[in-house]
């Protein structure tokens, strides 16, 4: 374990590493989404919404599929990372924002009561609901849900991410020292809650961690803050889940789109390029085996020498350890039958479970 993340050293006990993992493209907004939606061309379904879609949601307040995140911007890809493509729009992943209203407008406004706002959306479920039946469309389905939800979440959402009830011990163990400032941190406490409150499927993403040796890219001062601002917080979601009893039926999954070259890089300062043919990540909870390592690399860290797995094996174990056949949850979509690992090759990787 890299001295650049010892908090996430003081639970490897608790980790699954899947040290060889490969993907197909090398380009950030394409290989994120190859490994969210099993391809690099847009408008396909999302990994979080194929589980919320196979499995549903266990909140009736908060959204199945909720999209966190941090750092300088976006990921690149944006929300075609957790789009629903030919899945109705409910499924797709809702993003909070990290200041004000969880989500734009959904306060009530000032000066109107919640009976009036009530009448108001049921005059909007009825008027749908006439039209529903005239057209048959599901996406008027959708509406109608999003209404509802968007009504319950204005109690719901600021409750969630309203922090504030939390212990000064659970704060420390996140790393938390500001509880209203928008950081990985409090994210991964946010992940927590909402696994608490029955949402399916939460995704954090963190940037930036392109460090090709430019100007603001310099892997000698930037990996470490980077990492540090990933390490404790990462930690202590496992830790969280475990104590409070989630672990076992939470999937925690820790990695990024691909790997970085194990030669350096050097621009105006030391960096290092893309890498897809063998990359780390790791798992907890689940299903997986603790303190378990798979796949090695030759010793330059360049490629597997036993153990070669790839994005789709991956795919086909997340579902299959939520009781879901990679091969049978799929749709028909613009003339194809459409799934998560696509028609290449894809194996449950039963050697990462227990």
């Amino acid at each position: 374990m890299s001295d650049l993340l010892p908090h996430t050293a003081k639970i490897v006990d608790r980790l699954t590493f899947l040290k060889t993992c490969s993907a197909d493209l090398f380009n950030h907004a394409p290989a994120k989404l190859f490994m969210n939606t099993g391809t690099g061309q847009f408008g396909r379904p999302s990994m979080g919404s194929w589980i919320t879609y196979g499995l549903g949601s266990e909140s009736t307040d908060l959204p199945g599929f909720v999209v966190l995140q941090s750092g300088p911007r976006g990921p690149r890809g944006g929300a075609l990372l957790w789009g629903s493509g030919g899945l109705p729009s409910s499924y797709q992943g809702v993003p909070f924002r990290n200041t004000g209203d969880p989500i734009l407008n959904l306060s009530t406004p000032e000066g109107i009561e919640q009976a009036s706002q009530r009448r108001v959306v049921d005059a909007v479920r009825q008027l749908n609901q006439q039209r529903l039946a005239n057209t048959g469309d599901a996406e008027i389905a959708t509406r109608i849900a999003g209404y509802e939800m968007a009504f319950r979440m204005q109690a719901s959402a600021p409750e969630l991410t309203d922090i504030s009830g939390e212990t000064a011990e659970t704060l420390g163990l996140y790393g938390i020292k500001e509880p209203g400032e928008s950081t990985y941190a409090r994210n991964c406490l946010l992940a927590r809650r909402l696994v608490e409150r029955g949402s399916r499927f939460v995704q954090l993403y963190h940037t930036n961690w392109d460090h090709h040796g430019g100007p603001t890219e310099n892997l000698e001062t930037h990996l470490p803050q980077v990492s540090g601002e990933i390490d404790q917080a990462s930690a202590a979601l496992v830790l969280d889940l475990d104590r409070r009893g989630l672990l076992d039926d939470t999937i925690v999954i820790w990695g990024g789109e691909f790997g970085r070259t194990p030669m350096g890089e050097t621009r105006e300062s030391t960096g290092r390029n893309h890498h897809i043919d063998a990359f780390t990540m790791w798992f907890a909870g689940g299903g997986f085996r603790p303190g378990f390592t798979y796949g090695e690399t030759d010793e330059f860290g360049f490629g597997p020498v036993s153990g070669a797995t790839h994005v789709r094996d991956v795919h086909a174990t997340l579902l299959h350890q939520l009781g879901l056949d990679h091969e049978r949850l799929s749709i028909r979509s613009q003339g194809l039958d459409q799934r998560l690992t696509g028609v290449e090759p894809a194996r449950v990787l039963h050697e990462l479970l227990t």
